[in-house]
């Protein structure tokens, strides 16, 4: 909260403490603003200039990531596709704080935040769930309907390494959120709609 723009915020460890500060009894300080930038501190990337020797793959991942395309990588083992894909999220464009916010209450929801990272993610996503993911593990799922590796990937990168190695009915349910930019996670109990805008590598 302390990087919004124009607004106190005043930080309370208990319920009485915040009686306290509204009753003028024990004032809570206010909490310092903080000034959000985009960087790749919290957790550097593979950098694009380390790659060797993959002229051609670096040229169709730059137009890839100027435009927004999906990519399909196909070589034998040990030719670079796994580092390519893990480079891309470093030639994306920078964040943009709205953008950040987005990603941010998306981790939050699933759990996924790591403490330390500052309250708000600085840099894109990049996702690279293991061939055995079931469907609800991809697109969300759980008695509470949390989101899944489709929208925690939301403005980054969704990495399927070995993608025949992935079960069939796991690889159809990417077709809504590749064509709608979103998915509905339906259950029981709640039906969540959540963002899932992403580069399918």
């Amino acid at each position: 909260a302390a990087y919004i723009q124009g607004i106190g915020v005043y930080g309370a460890e208990s319920l009485s403490q915040a009686v306290g500060h509204l009753k003028g009894e024990a004032p809570i300080a206010p909490l310092i603003g903080r000034e959000w930038r985009p960087g790749r501190e919290d957790a550097p990337v593979p950098d694009f200039a380390d790659i060797r020797g993959q002229e051609g793959a670096e040229r169709a991942m730059e137009i890839a990531a100027a435009g927004g395309h999906n990519l399909l990588l196909i070589g034998p083992p040990g030719s670079g596709k796994t580092m390519l894909a893990r480079s891309l999220v470093g030639i994306l464009p920078d964040l943009s704080f709205e953008e950040a916010l987005e990603i941010t209450k998306i981790h939050s929801v699933s759990g996924a935040l790591k403490s330390g990272q500052g309250g708000v993610l600085s840099i894109r996503p990049f996702r690279a769930p293991h061939h055995s993911a079931s469907t609800a593990a991809l697109t969300g799922g759980g008695t509470r309907a949390k989101p899944g590796e489709v929208s925690l990937s939301h403005l980054g990168v969704l990495f399927l390494d070995e993608l025949p190695e992935f079960r069939r009915d796991a690889l159809e349910a990417l077709r809504q959120p590749l064509e709608d930019g979103s998915v509905t996670v339906s259950r029981v109990t709640a039906s969540m709609t959540y963002p899932a805008d992403f580069m399918l590598v």
